[in-house]
């Protein structure tokens, strides 16, 4: 018998037992058992995370009589009343909450933006005076914190005490999104930027007309981290704001909804019977989600993009 010949293969008893399955991919298909259990695990996960929304958002559209009668949660509302909502957008406290809100997420969000991008480029830039020492404080930044008294006594010698601004510049630069766009940018190819330079670009040219555009996905993922931070931040207002004129949306949503405060009608600036104060508390909870559910969709393709940037190399 020649040398070259294959010896059979004896199938082991593992093998023998997979032979009558489905493969999928090499591997054993699972079994309807497996299957239908999955399934049921799958719903009931689902079940546990979208019912309580639908809840909040049927309370906040329901009658009166109806969140009365139910006891203050609807799941299905018999018909879509906006009582709550024409409550709270007469011109009160939740209506100033919602734009001091919408202010400062976006002005936040683009100076925070624009300063993680520039300290970013200039940490990527090899040469660059003071480079190495401020990368070290960076990272210093990043792993230690300063602490909530020191913050209150640093904003309280700026005169930033009952200020906007004090929910803006005291967590404006993130070190981890700094460290993240600088990551990006180091990776950007030194021919294309040798050849702007032999052009004459300069060093602003650089950074506005090739780093800028090339990091439009991890910039888009940067500005969804302090955008969200920005929309969802409650403890700074807290801490560093007492007029409640200034409160935004999170503070007031943590005030009337979390620590059950009593919303009257001269808070929401209006004279009419106000409608129960639990569809009140749903409406502002389903303002103060909506945006971003509102924004994701759009930016969702960006973000799956610069989380992947500078994961594969090539």
């Amino acid at each position: 018998m020649s040398s070259t010949s294959t010896a059979r293969v004896t199938p082991t008893p593992a093998r023998s037992r997979r032979r009558g399955r489905r493969m999928i991919n090499g591997l054993p298909a699972p079994s309807a058992f497996e299957s239908v259990a999955k399934a049921i695990f799958l719903t009931i996960v689902c079940a546990l995370v979208v019912v309580p929304f639908i809840g909040i958002i049927s309370t906040s559209l329901a009658s009166p009589a109806q969140v009365t009668k139910a006891g203050g949660f609807v799941l299905l509302p018999k018909s879509i009343n906006l009582t709550a909502y024409k409550s709270i957008f007469v011109g009160g406290v939740v209506t100033r909450a919602l734009w001091i809100s919408i202010g400062v997420t976006v002005v936040g969000t683009a100076l925070s933006l624009l300063l993680t991008a520039m300290l970013g480029w200039a940490l990527s830039r090899k040469g660059t005076f003071g480079n190495h020492v401020l990368l070290l404080l960076v990272l210093v930044s990043l792993l230690f914190s300063p602490g909530m008294i020191p913050s209150y006594l640093v904003v309280k010698q700026f005169g930033l005490l009952d200020s906007l601004l004090a929910l803006i510049i005291p967590t404006c630069v993130s070190a981890f999104n700094v460290i993240v766009v600088r990551a990006f940018f180091v990776g950007l190819p030194d021919e294309l930027l040798d050849s702007a330079r032999i052009d004459g670009a300069t060093e602003w040219q650089l950074f506005r007309h090739i780093g800028v555009p090339l990091s439009r996905a991890v910039l888009t993922v940067v500005g969804l981290f302090y955008g969200v931070g920005y929309w969802n931040s409650f403890f700074n207002a807290l801490l560093y704001i007492s007029d409640s004129s200034k409160w935004p949306l999170q503070l007031v949503l943590r005030t009337y909804v979390v620590d059950s405060t009593q919303l009257g009608a001269q808070d929401l600036g209006t004279s009419e019977a106000l409608p129960p104060q639990t569809s009140i508390q749903m409406a502002i909870l389903v303002i103060s989600i909506i945006p971003i559910l509102v924004v994701y969709p759009f930016l969702q393709r960006h973000f799956a993009k610069g989380m992947l940037t500078g994961a594969i190399k090539g």
